[in-house]
């Protein structure tokens, strides 16, 4: 399972349920890499989507503990369901937020991180990349838009 997020340079990645600083390209990369994939999102960070609808073009796994129907999308209560349910795809990235990204952890084995060179304040953190864990598999240059550096790295469970 992977996980793709933009973090900020101090590992934030959002706060008060959206990003408070966003780059397009960052955007069309995500884009790219979900595209036709299964995703695990939390449902707060589900209702910052455009209309706070799942998606297109992807299968939205929405882990939430509250007992709903969210037309479009599969609901999963525990991390085992959205596991199970993540199984019946070729591909799946978790997308967030934060307690998201902490309870599918363990079964992060790739990471595509947007580094954004910003630090805005933020209320939510992407767990730490222990480098005794993971290692940095391909490590693009740094890139500007609009005088915010940012730059692709993926990385991998040691």
């Amino acid at each position: 399972m992977d996980a793709i997020v933009a973090l900020y340079a101090d590992g934030g990645i959002g706060a008060d349920g959206t990003q408070p600083v966003t780059v397009r390209a960052d955007r069309k990369h995500f884009r790219e890499l979900t595209d036709g994939a299964a995703v695990i999102v939390g449902r707060k960070t589900l209702a910052d989507f455009p209309g706070g609808k799942p998606l297109k073009g992807r299968h939205n796994i929405v882990l939430t503990s509250q007992p709903i129907a969210i037309e479009g999308a599969q609901v999963a209560h525990t991390v085992e369901e959205a596991v199970e349910a993540a199984e019946a795809y070729d591909r799946c990235l978790v997308i967030g937020g934060a307690s998201v990204y902490r309870q599918m952890f363990p079964y992060i084995t790739r990471v595509y991180a947007t580094e954004i060179d910003a630090a805005p304040v933020s209320d939510s953190f992407f767990p730490a990349l222990d480098p005794a864990q993971w290692r940095c598999a391909e490590d693009g240059s740094w890139q500007e838009e609009n005088g915010l550096r940012f730059r692709f790295r993926t990385y991998e469970r040691a």
